[in-house]
Formats: structure tokens, C-alpha cells, sequence
């Protein structure tokens, strides 16, 4: 379906958004991988599947590093046609204690990156008449927790934008949405349940089973494939009208 395409995908060496370009590929889409961890094992496991696969480190935060990764991937590929923005941080405390530093680092990475990709990739796609758009949100782009302010309003934050630009770009062939999953199991969750656990001297089993039933109905995970299912989806003919969705994959989480 994605052939001869191209999908960027930021925060990508690993958890949701490896698992959401791995999807992208299997669908022909070349890939455009970012982040901070290991490059090697997924450009090898991409490449596996037939299509081309470059990697850039830009730091998510930095707004002439993530301009000089636009370049690059148009430099390969020409344009890019798909951009997925998951790159995304956490830091928990409440307001008051809140390091500023920290605050700036989450809206950063998590809200403000999306606005530089995407304001970079649009021309070209509105120049093709056709793109996609598929900013990874939160069930917390939603619905708010304690100790989370800085996630939470980014994570609202790129619900807005969304929207947005979706209305701007609603009589082109280019869409724009999010999804919004509940808790996967990634590193950034684990470590979570690991603080946790640490915290109030339980198992990290134990720990993991207050989390999911504190938010998650379904006591069950959302997974990588499912979301890189619903992107596929999202990158489908059948998606052409479905614009500026805030979609729920959250096992229940915000029916509440």
C-alpha cells in the first residue's frame, strides 16, 4: 500500500515508534529512523523487509537539528509523505516541586518538535496533494493524571494541533491525526512500574498490576502492533476522511 513512500518516524530506535515504522515497512514504505538509542538493530531488522531505511539523531528538542533531519530525509527520499511524531519524554512531580529545566525538556520533545516536523514536511505534501500526519499522543492528551502536568499539556497540546492542522489541510489529500494509546508496556512505562515498585518496596509484577488497574479497564496492555495497525489504517484510502481524530487505544481508560 505504502510503496515508493516515505515515513519519518521520530523516538524511533525503539518502543512505539519502531514498532509503528517495522508496520510502515511492511507496507513498503521506506523508513526514516530517530532517536537516541541503538541504531543498528532496527535499520538492520527494516532493511529485512525489503524497502530503504537512513537513520538521523536529531535531537527532538533542538529546532535546527530536527530542520537539518527534514533536509536529510528529502535529500534520500525527496519528500517525506508519511511523518509520525512519537518522540516523547516523562518527568512525575507534583507542580510545586516541578524542576523548570524538566518542564521545558517534556514540552520540548513531546509538543514542540511535532510543530517544527510538521510545518517543514507540509509543503511537500500539499505540493503532492497527498500525506499523512500521525502525531502519538496519550490517553493523556485526554484525560489527566496527578503528578504529570508537563506530560499531560503537551499531550493535550498535540491533540489541539492536530486538530488544527487537520481544518488546514482539509481540502488536500494530506490528513492529520492522533492516536491516543493507553499504557504500553515500553521502557519509559517500565521504568515507571520500576520507581514504583521501588517506591513502595512491592514486586514489580505487583507494581504493574496497580498500575493497569488504577487507568486500564481492560487490565491489559495496548500494544506496539496494534498501533502500528491503526497507523497503517490511518495511511489507508480508507482513512482519506478521517481528520484531526483524537482515536483511543486505551483499553477502556477514557470511557470513564
Amino acid at each position: 500500500m505504502l510503496k515508493g513512500k516515505t515515513a519519518l518516524v521520530t523516538g524511533s530506535t525503539s518502543g512505539i515508534g519502531l514498532g509503528i515504522a517495522k508496520a510502515l515497512a511492511q507496507q513498503g514504505a521506506n523508513i526514516v529512523l530517530n532517536g537516541f538509542g541503538d541504531s543498528e538493530q532496527p535499520r538492520a531488522e527494516i532493511a529485512s523487509m525489503g524497502v530503504k531505511v537512513e537513520y538521523h539523531g536529531a535531537d527532538m528538542s533542538k529546532p535546527d537539528q530536527i530542520a537539518d533531519m527534514m533536509k536529510f530525509a528529502a535529500s534520500k527520499f525527496d519528500r517525506v509523505d508519511v511523518l509520525v511524531n512519537n518522540a516523547g519524554i516523562q518527568h512525575v512531580a507534583n507542580v510545586e516541586d516541578f524542576p523548570p529545566e524538566r518542564w521545558d525538556a517534556v514540552i520540548a520533545i513531546n509538543l514542540t518538535s511535532a510543530f517544527h516536523t510538521t510545518r517543514l514536511a507540509i509543503p511537500a505534501m500539499r505540493q503532492a496533494n497527498w500525506g499523512r500526519v500521525i502525531n502519538i499522543a496519550s490517553a493523556h492528551g485526554l484525560v489527566a493524571s496527578a503528578q504529570k502536568s508537563a506530560y499531560v499539556a503537551a499531550k493535550h497540546g498535540i491533540v489541539g494541533f492536530t486538530k488544527t492542522v487537520a481544518l488546514e489541510t482539509a481540502t488536500t489529500g494530506v490528513t492529520c491525526n492522533a492516536i491516543c494509546p493507553g499504557w504500553v508496556l515500553t521502557p519509559l512505562v517500565q521504568k515507571q512500574i520500576d520507581d514504583r515498585a521501588a517506591r513502595e518496596g512491592i514486586a514489580v509484577a505487583q507494581a504493574q498490576k496497580e498500575l493497569l488497574g488504577e487507568k486500564q479497564p481492560s487490565l491489559q496492555f495496548t500494544t506496539v502492533d496494534q498501533l502500528g495497525g491503526l497507523a497503517v489504517f490511518l495511511c489507508s484510502p480508507a482513512a482519506d476522511q478521517v481528520r484531526g481524530v483524537a482515536w483511543q487505544v486505551d483499553g477502556g481508560w477514557t470511557a470513564q
